[in-house]
């Protein structure tokens, strides 16, 4: 069912666009599906396409991993300590609502190159999401956990290790992947202004020749590169987090209905539960 809808998705654009049907939307303008390909496939022979995705993912990747280590300690440290509370909170909930492609000004001004000024976007873009999300999941943990350890005579350090962290890593991962997103959407926009390579300044280059084919080169490969980054975020995600408890949903699957006239399962009493011995329960 899912290659249908992309495939219907597919010809429905190649019809449109084939026809050049111009109702309330305008297709006459669009390239059609064939010639989207055929860009695409001249594009994977030249050298220019693989320059482009390889700073586009050396920009992503640097400022993302910049933006996850800062984002996690700025928020751990904004979490357990009123007085950085106190000094930090103040700035960043002032910078926070502040779009990161409105910095492209000032990274001009404070850097010396551009490349370092996209990063420095890219950084921001991400840096924010995971903040708050870490933020709220360590004000979230139960504090009986950090009581146990100090009971068991463990410091500071070890009630980071052992319980802020581990217990505050769900709502992390959640960052990382919004923020992996966000990153993606600057770091194309900052390219489109001041970058020099990368698919972003590509595809910029294409809509001002007019080589809309090109145009939508980009976009397909955009979204491909923010596909496998944002899953790959969620899977590591989901490895360091195998302690957590999962559903067993399974995508597409049905719920089994019982025979027709078999009997339900009797419900077990609570004397039964008691009574029953502890591997039977389990």
């Amino acid at each position: 069912m899912r290659l249908a809808s992309l495939a219907a998705a597919l010809g429905a654009w190649q019809l449109l666009a084939g026809l050049k049907v111009d109702l309330w939307l305008r297709f006459s303008q669009f390239p059609t599906v064939t010639d989207v390909a055929r860009t695409f496939a001249d594009r994977l022979s030249g050298p220019d396409y693989w320059t482009d995705l390889t700073d586009s993912l050396t920009r992503i990747l640097t400022g993302f991993l910049l933006a996850a280590v800062l984002g996690v300690a700025t928020g751990v440290l904004v979490a357990r300590s009123r007085l950085a509370e106190d000094l930090l909170g103040p700035v960043l909930e002032v910078i926070r609502p502040i779009p990161a492609i409105a910095l492209v000004p000032v990274a001009i001004l404070l850097f010396p190159s551009n490349e370092q000024g996209i990063v420095f976007i890219t950084c921001t873009a991400a840096f924010f999401p995971v903040l708050v999300s870490t933020r709220h999941a360590v004000r979230a943990l139960t504090p009986v956990w950090e009581e146990a350890v100090l009971t068991m005579g463990g410091g500071r350090w070890r009630i980071l290790g052992s319980v802020v962290l581990p217990g505050a890593l769900p709502g992390i991962f959640g960052g990382l992947s919004v923020g992996i997103g966000v990153s993606w959407i600057c770091v194309i926009s900052a390219e489109m202004i001041s970058g020099q390579y990368g698919v972003g300044y590509r595809t910029w280059q294409d809509y001002t020749v007019v080589n809309y084919a090109g145009v939508f080169v980009g976009m397909i490969t955009i979204g491909v590169l923010g596909w496998v980054t944002s899953t790959a975020v969620e899977l590591l995600g989901r490895r360091l987090t195998r302690w957590l408890p999962r559903t067993s949903y399974i995508p597409g699957a049905r719920t089994p209905r019982p025979a027709r006239g078999a009997a339900a399962p009797a419900p077990v009493s609570p004397t039964a539960k008691e009574e029953a011995p502890h591997d039977q329960l389990v």
